[in-house]
């Protein structure tokens, strides 16, 4: 893969949603060379009222913005493509995308959840194009098409999967690390941290979705604490079988989320559940339950977990979720 420097180095933002959005917009503050390529209903938005973020760590209303085509996109050359898509769209982003990857030169950076797209993404475009990533944020997008970030959390964080420190790593931390609400970080171990992601978005999800309730409300109820710091340890467990252990400050840090009564912590996932949406069932919950019974895990809560999931995946399937505003 060649060579970049920092200057002339183009990012291509797959979707201006809530995470592209977000990270594509703070790039743009930081004087990246950056464009959205986005659907023609978020391209009028775009035109009609640029890029609006929302956010505790500073507003920002970014325009013009350059919001491209598939055609269009395809007719540049690209250093980095940045993927904030949702797990189960990954084949229809893989599509949008390839014609503007250029081979020996375009670099996919996915931030999505789970594990299981590297995999995917190195079938499609090559061991060499394909980086590690992880974001560390809540964030929503409106109607209107406004980002709102809903807390402090802007991490950021991308590397060689082989733990090289590449010209191409370093030229997206000089221009990341300029971002305005963003921590942006150069790993090493960015497989590690992306294991550390998994246990802490699966047991987050696990206990969110299963429980139906923000991390405070099961905190607050009787065994709460307790349960998800059993899923926590199950998790953990996992990954050190997988050859990935999470660093110990790391899972204080996590144990004190979920022991803390005041947090209104919730997943993506049960927000999309409770909207009635389509939700990463088979990429978190379904990862972690074939790789707990695969390293001797105990498994029964993945499995409960999983298996929420999936009944709620069929019962939408069949139109047969409440009205909106009613509880699933």
């Amino acid at each position: 893969m060649g060579s970049v420097g920092e200057i002339g180095m183009r990012i291509l933002v797959l979707g201006a949603g809530a995470l592209g959005g977000y990270f594509g917009g703070r790039l743009l503050q930081a004087g990246a060379d950056l464009a959205f390529l986005v659907r023609p209903r978020r391209a009028a938005q775009l035109a009609e009222a640029g890029l609006v973020i929302e956010s505790p760590l500073g507003d920002a209303h970014l325009r013009p913005v350059r919001a491209l085509d598939q055609a269009a996109a395809a007719d540049e050359a690209w250093d980095v493509i940045l993927l904030t898509c949702k797990a189960y769209d990954l084949d229809d982003a893989i599509a949008a995308i390839r014609p503007a990857v250029t081979p020996g030169r375009t670099a996919i950076l996915p931030v999505l959840n789970g594990l299981s797209h590297l995999d995917t993404l190195r079938d499609a475009f090559g061991a060499d194009a394909v980086l590690g990533g992880l974001a560390k944020i809540q964030a929503t997008l409106a109607p209107d098409g406004t980002v709102r970030q809903l807390n402090d959390w802007r991490y950021l964080g991308f590397g060689e999967l082989n733990g090289s420190t590449s010209p191409r790593i370093q030229a997206l931390a000089a221009i990341a690390g300029r971002a305005p609400g963003v921590v942006a970080e150069a790993v090493p171990d960015v497989m590690d941290r992306m294991w550390e992601k998994l246990v802490h978005l699966g047991t987050s999800a696990i206990g969110t979705v299963l429980l139906r309730a923000s991390t405070g409300e099961i905190a607050l109820s009787p065994g709460g604490v307790a349960f998800m710091h059993r899923v926590l340890d199950r998790n953990a467990a996992i990954a050190a079988a997988a050859g990935h252990p999470v660093r110990p400050a790391f899972l204080a840090e996590i144990r004190q989320v979920f022991g803390d009564p005041a947090g209104a912590y919730t997943t993506s996932m049960l927000r999309d559940l409770e909207a009635g949406g389509r939700i990463e069932s088979d990429h978190i919950l379904g990862f972690l339950l074939e790789a707990a019974r695969r390293h001797g895990v105990p498994d029964e809560v993945h499995e409960a977990a999983f298996l929420h999931a999936k009944a709620f995946e069929r019962r939408r399937e069949t139109g047969r979720l409440p009205a909106p505003g009613r509880h699933p």
